[in-house]
C-alpha cells in the first residue's frame, strides 16, 4: 500500500455528445432525478469527461446532467442492472466494475471510453462503486477488499490507494463524494478519517448531506470539476454546503 501524502489540513465548515455548459445561476437545474429517484449515485456514475447511466432517464434529464457537468453520455448497464453508479467506480484514468458485468457490457464501455481501461473487481464484495471512493489521484477502499482487488484499483485508476471507513461504514463510495476540488463526506465522519480523507486526496475536506438530511452523500451527489447535480429534495442550505466544499464559490 502506499502511503498517503501529507499536506496542512483545511477548515471544514440515445448516447448524446457533450453539451457546451451554460453560466452557473442560468437555466441549468442541479436539484434533478433519475426515473423519479432522488438517489443520483446509486443509477449514475460521472467522471471529468464521461456520465455512465442506464438509458431510462428522459432526454430532459440527460441534458440536464450533460449541461451542468459538461460531459459524454455513455447509456450501458453493468451485470444487466440500471444500478450503474452502485457497481462501476472510475476516473479520467479508467473504470473498475463489479465482476457481475457482462463482456459486451465491459466492451462498450471501453470502445465509448476512448479505449480507456476497463477492470473487473475480484471477490466477493465486488460492487464497485460502493466501496471505491475515487479521484484523479487517489482512492479510498471498502478496508475488507481482498489484496488483488486493491492492486486491480489501482491500476486501473492509475492512483494510490488507502484502506479506510466513512463515519465507520466501509462502504466509502455511498458515504462521501470526491473530486480533483475537493470531498464532501458523510456528517458523522470522525476526525480520524476525515485526516485520513485529507491526506489521501490532498484537496479540501468537508462534511454535508444531501435530499434534506441523507449523509450518504455519495448516494445523491455527481460532481466533477467543471459542476455537480444532486437529488431534487437536497435543500438551499445543503446545496451552498456542496459548492463550498467542491469548489464552485
Amino acid at each position: 500500500m502506499v502511503s498517503s501524502r501529507q499536506n496542512s489540513r483545511p477548515n471544514r465548515d440515445v448516447r448524446l455528445r457533450k453539451k457546451k455548459p451554460t453560466s452557473r445561476g442560468s437555466t441549468v437545474v442541479k436539484r434533478i432525478s433519475i426515473d423519479g429517484s432522488a438517489v443520483l449515485g446509486v443509477f449514475a456514475a460521472c467522471t471529468e469527461e464521461f456520465l455512465l447511466s442506464a438509458p431510462a432517464p428522459t432526454e430532459e434529464e440527460q441534458l440536464n446532467f450533460l449541461q451542468e457537468l459538461d460531459v459524454t453520455s455513455v447509456p450501458l448497464l453493468i451485470g444487466s442492472s440500471a444500478v450503474v453508479g452502485s457497481l462501476v467506480a472510475g476516473n479520467s484514468n479508467g473504470f473498475v466494475v463489479s465482476n457481475n458485468a457482462l463482456r459486451h457490457e465491459i466492451a462498450q464501455l471501453k470502445a465509448s471510453c476512448g479505449g480507456l481501461p476497463v477492470r473487473k473487481l475480484p471477490g466477493r464484495i465486488n460492487a464497485a462503486g460502493n466501496v471505491i471512493l475515487a479521484n484523479d489521484t487517489a482512492a479510498l477502499i471498502h478496508p475488507n477488499l481482498i489484496a488483488r482487488a486493491e492492486r486491480v484499483i489501482s491500476e486501473a485508476l492509475g492512483v494510490d490507494v488507502q484502506r479506510g471507513t466513512v463515519a465507520e461504514l466501509k462502504t466509502v463510495g455511498m458515504a462521501a463524494c470526491a473530486t480533483n476540488k475537493g470531498v464532501l463526506a458523510h456528517p458523522k465522519a470522525t476526525e480520524g478519517e476525515l485526516s485520513k480523507l485529507d491526506d489521501t486526496f490532498s484537496v479540501p475536506v468537508n462534511i454535508g448531506t444531501v435530499n434534506y438530511g441523507s449523509p450518504l452523500v455519495g448516494s445523491s451527489l455527481l460532481a466533477n470539476t467543471k459542476g455537480y447535480v444532486v437529488g431534487l429534495e437536497t435543500t438551499g442550505i445543503e446545496l451552498g454546503r456542496i459548492e463550498d466544499s467542491l469548489g464552485f464559490l
